[in-house]
């Protein structure tokens, strides 16, 4: 197996590598797990970890190839690094925020961490469009109303564009 994209994250996990993996598969269409690595004697050495167990796991949500690894709880998820879910229409905003959210903790403005710490931005494709209205009283209005908002509504955000309540 070998990586096609030039860039790909590598997401570090304690021991949850192979259940994110398998979540995140769940929650994107189209998406699969590539390829699980085991560790072997050494993992023991160098990382106390018993042979046999998993070490990375490799998948793929929506075309963009992740890789997951199980290296210990050195290091831990921060809103500092998040992914972007650009959705079309309502209908998948909210799929993507009830099925991210469950079990973590929704966030403002489009905003949520998902059960295993890691932080996700479901918005809607047009948001930058909403944004970047040669009328800055347009867009302020859209600034207002997303900050009222924990899960995005673009049919509010386009109502706030237009001025009407």
């Amino acid at each position: 197996m070998q990586i096609k994209s030039k860039i790909a994250p590598c997401l570090w996990f304690d021991n949850q590598a192979e259940a994110a993996a398998k979540f995140y598969t769940s929650v994107f269409k189209g998406s699969k797990i590539i390829k699980t690595t085991h560790y072997t004697e050494v993992g023991r050495e160098v990382h106390g970890r018993p042979p046999g167990s998993v070490m990375t796991v490799v998948f793929e949500l929506a075309g963009q190839p992740f890789t997951a690894l199980n290296s210990g709880p050195a290091f831990k998820f921060s809103e500092a690094i998040s992914f972007q879910v650009n959705c079309e229409t309502q209908d998948e905003i909210d799929h993507f925020w009830s099925k991210l959210s469950e079990g973590g903790e929704e966030g403002p403005c489009g905003w949520l961490k998902d059960k295993f710490g890691l932080s996700w931005q479901v918005a809607p494709r047009i948001m930058p469009d909403l944004f970047d209205d040669s009328d800055p009283k347009k867009a302020g209005r859209v600034m207002q109303a997303m900050l009222k908002m924990k899960k995005l509504n673009i049919a509010e955000l386009k109502r706030a564009q237009a001025g009407k309540p």
